[in-house]
């Protein structure tokens, strides 16, 4: 009986048991028994010089009209004969849809005594285009589908139309821009 209680109690204990080994210690080498090196010689400096100040951060300079405020005003957007038409800041700039012929015009308020250069710049591009005085301002015709229209809907935030003499216009591109140009095509 004693005998069967030794098997039982062994073979319960079936995973055998890893004893960790000491690790040894390293034997010293040669190297480890010669005397410490000297200090390396101490080379005088020269004094220690002042720096200079820094100079103070400076506010960052505009680098273009993306930089510049918007021109204060609002979009209303109104349907017309045969088109729709989008007026920004009580008439300072206007997208005309034409939608028989399928044609934007762009309107800047303001006279000339002939034709001048109308600069449209986005954040992906800037086009001069020839604008005609008319008697509601100065007028650029473009296609329905001139990829400008599609660079003024998407720029980011708004774009900028430049006519020499005149001040420069930051528009927001709100809805009423896509919608005039949508609704010519």
């Amino acid at each position: 009986m004693a005998g069967l209680a030794l098997l039982a109690g062994l073979s319960g204990c079936s995973e055998r048991q890893v004893i960790p080994r000491p690790t040894p210690t390293p034997t010293p080498t040669s190297a480890s028994r010669l005397p410490p090196a000297l200090p390396a010689p101490v080379t005088p400096h020269a004094p220690a010089t002042a720096r200079p100040a820094a100079p103070p951060p400076r506010a960052p300079a505009a680098t273009g009209w993306i930089d510049l405020p918007a021109t204060p005003g609002n979009w209303v957007w109104r349907p017309l004969p045969g088109g729709s038409q989008a007026v920004f800041a009580d008439g300072q700039f206007t997208l005309r849809c034409d939608a028989v012929a399928r044609t934007v015009t762009l309107i800047r308020a303001g006279t000339a005594s002939g034709p001048a250069t109308m600069t449209v710049s986005t954040t992906g591009s800037s086009r001069s285009l020839t604008a005609q005085p008319q008697a509601d301002g100065l007028s650029a015709v473009l296609t329905a589908r001139d990829p400008l229209l599609d660079a003024m809907a998407f720029s980011r935030g708004r774009f900028a139309i430049a006519v020499p003499g005149m001040p420069l216009l930051t528009i927001p591109n709100w809805a009423e821009v896509g919608r005039v140009i949508e609704d010519c095509r």
